[in-house]
């Protein structure tokens, strides 16, 4: 069987939520068979495994929705796309779709390193959801990043395709020592559905802790986020390398989201490997990915972000969490993820490929 991964989402330098999602699915598949990447731009190769791959036009490219004629010339029995939006027209191969979760139709703000003109398109895209659906039923078949995803499509009723959960993961890290400071950390964008003005309103309620902002933050939003909170009482980061970011972990309260929607949530995964409890939204998502290792509370008040912090000052109650996290972590792996995209795939291909 011939298969194709599209990497043509990999970012230079640094992996995004998708970039890294990409990646680290290409190699872990890698590892149960043989599999050839798609890419746009050979310097994307930094950031991806050794292994065999093909070029074609970027995933931004007007011409895209015909991408498929490129890729008919290679000759692949299934190809697989971490989003929804490959080209198809005329493709001569099984075609797997990824749609990830719905956030932007309640939050219809793009991503601002877009071309203008992918940014208007994602706005007029997100008006309704019958453009979705047309983009969906291209596929075969259907993969997003949780079950919490899963019963939105289909109870918006975005595809008559078959829907299977292949989720994101992190690698698991050494448990952190037992001491921890007052600091709470966010790791995270500062789009609005992200909600991190509650985490700075709650900082009234929370003397003597830090909120830790480690993502790049532009001028505007460090003005608004600082007027929201206490003088001194959020720390900005501003960017923060790989080891940095662990080394806060590691010492933290814990990890704090207050997003109003979410895909799946990689930072949240990312504590719990470690055994840093995590306060996040009650969302379905945030259930189904932290599990027991989280406090969840009302993501429209300061003051519940604030209660749930200070129930952590009660040892038994952090101990709790942290000894949970971990295992709650482990349900995700890029071998597990990995094994449902082998199945998914090969009940796609021919029947004397598989």
């Amino acid at each position: 069987m011939n298969f194709l991964f599209d990497c043509r989402y990999t970012r230079l330098g640094r992996h995004d939520g998708i970039s890294r999602y990409g990646a680290r699915l290409v190699e872990a598949f890698s590892k149960l068979h043989p599999v050839t990447m798609i890419i746009s731009d050979e310097r994307q190769l930094e950031m991806l495994p050794e292994l065999p791959w093909v070029i074609a036009r970027s995933p931004t490219s007007l011409l895209e929705p015909w991408v498929s004629l490129q890729i008919n010339k290679f000759k692949p029995d299934v190809v697989f796309t971490p989003m929804q939006t490959m080209g198809s027209a005329g493709r001569k191969y099984k075609l797997i779709l990824t749609l990830h979760d719905l956030i932007y139709y309640n939050n219809p703000t793009p991503p601002r390193d877009l071309p203008w003109y992918i940014r208007l398109g994602w706005r007029l895209y997100h008006l309704a959801y019958w453009p979705q659906r047309l983009v969906v039923n291209r596929a075969d078949v259907v993969v997003t990043g949780t079950e919490a995803a899963k019963q939105q499509i289909i109870e918006h009723h975005l595809t008559d395709r078959s829907i299977t959960v292949v989720s994101s993961a992190v690698d698991p890290e050494p448990p952190r020592p037992k001491g921890r400071k007052k600091t709470l950390v966010y790791m995270g964008s500062f789009m609005p559905y992200k909600n991190v003005e509650t985490l700075a309103a709650a900082m009234h309620s929370l003397p003597g802790y830090k909120l830790q902002l480690l993502s790049r933050i532009s001028d505007a939003d460090r003005e608004r986020y600082s007027k929201l909170a206490p003088e001194g009482s959020i720390e900005f980061l501003n960017g923060v390398s790989d080891e940095e970011y662990l080394g806060l972990l590691a010492e933290c309260t814990a990890l704090v989201t207050a997003s109003l929607e979410e895909g799946f949530g990689i930072p949240v995964v990312e504590a719990l490997t470690m055994g840093t409890p995590v306060l996040c939204s009650d969302i379905p998502v945030f259930r189904e990915v932290a599990g027991d290792g989280a406090l969840y509370f009302d993501p429209r008040s300061p003051e519940d972000v604030a209660s749930k912090a200070l129930e952590l000052e009660d040892d038994a109650t952090w101990n709790r969490l942290s000894k949970a996290a971990p295992s709650q972590a482990a349900k995700f792996t890029w071998e597990k993820s990995a094994k449902r995209l082998l199945e998914l795939v090969l009940s796609l291909a021919p029947k004397r490929a598989s």
